[in-house]
C-alpha cells in the first residue's frame, strides 16, 4: 500500500500544491509567550518564503542547502512527535519508548521527502489570514493561498507547549493530514500489522535515500 496524502481536488498540483506544501512544512523561530497562534503562523510562513524566494539559494549548486534550512526550519515549529501521536492513534500506546522515537524520525523522514520536492514548485502565491479560533492551549488558525488560477484552504491546528505554539495538524482544502495518515496506517496495521507498517517506512526512506542507478552505457 502506497503512502501518501490525497489532494481534496485536481487544483492542488503544479506551484499552487508545491507552496501549499512549502506552508505545511512551515518552520521558524520559536514563538514567544506574548505571539498569538496567528502571529506565530505568520513569522513562520514568511520566514519559509524568504528561503523560497532567495535568487542565491534558487542556484542549482545550492538546493541541498536550501532543502537543509527549510528541514531545520521545520522541526523548530513543527511537533512530528504530536503528530506521529495522533496519526498512530491507539497502537501509539503500545509502543515503548524507543519504538516511538523510530516511528517518529521515520515519519519525519517520509513527510519531509514526501513535500521537499513539492516546495521547489513555489511561484509566488499569496497567503490570506483569515480567522483565528482560541480554547484553552488549543488554536486553528485558517489560511488561503491565492494563485492567479485558484484558492486553496489551508488550516493549521496548533498547540500551545510552554509558551510555544506548535503545529501538530494540517488541513488542506478540508483533507487533514492526519486524518490521511491514520486511515493508512490503521488500514496497514489491520491487515498486515504493526511490524509490516514500520518495514514500508524503512523501505520508502531507504528508497528515497538512494542515489538514482545510472542508466546503461554512462
Amino acid at each position: 500500500m502506497a503512502l501518501s496524502i490525497k489532494n481534496a481536488r485536481h487544483v492542488l498540483r503544479g506551484a499552487l500544491w508545491g507552496a501549499a506544501a512549502a506552508l505545511v512544512l512551515a518552520g521558524g523561530a520559536p514563538a514567544t509567550a506574548a505571539e498569538t497562534p496567528t502571529e506565530a503562523v505568520r513569522s513562520t510562513v514568511n520566514d519559509v518564503i524568504r528561503l523560497l524566494s532567495d535568487e542565491e539559494l534558487k542556484q542549482p549548486a545550492q538546493s541541498e542547502k536550501r532543502r537543509k534550512l527549510v528541514e531545520e526550519a521545520v522541526g523548530q515549529r513543527f511537533d512530528y512527535e504530536e503528530l506521529a501521536k495522533r496519526s498512530l492513534a491507539a497502537q501509539w500506546n503500545k509502543l515503548s519508548q524507543a519504538e516511538r522515537q523510530e516511528f517518529v524520525d521515520l515519519f519525519k523522514s517520509l513527510l519531509s521527502n514526501t513535500y521537499g520536492d513539492k516546495i521547489e514548485g513555489y511561484a509566488g502565491e499569496q497567503v490570506h489570514y483569515l480567522k483565528e479560533r482560541l480554547e484553552g492551549a488549543y488554536a486553528e488558525v485558517q489560511t488561503k493561498v491565492s494563485s492567479n488560477k485558484t484558492d486553496v484552504p489551508l488550516d493549521y491546528r496548533l498547540l500551545n507547549k510552554s509558551g510555544d505554539w506548535r503545529v501538530y495538524d494540517v488541513v488542506v482544502d478540508g483533507v487533514s493530514l492526519v486524518k490521511n495518515y491514520r486511515g493508512q496506517f490503521e488500514r496497514i496495521i489491520k491487515t498486515e500489522s504493526y511490524a509490516a507498517l514500520v518495514e514500508k517506512l524503512r523501505k520508502k526512506s531507504a528508497d528515497i535515500k538512494a542515489p538514482p542507478s545510472k542508466a546503461k552505457g554512462n
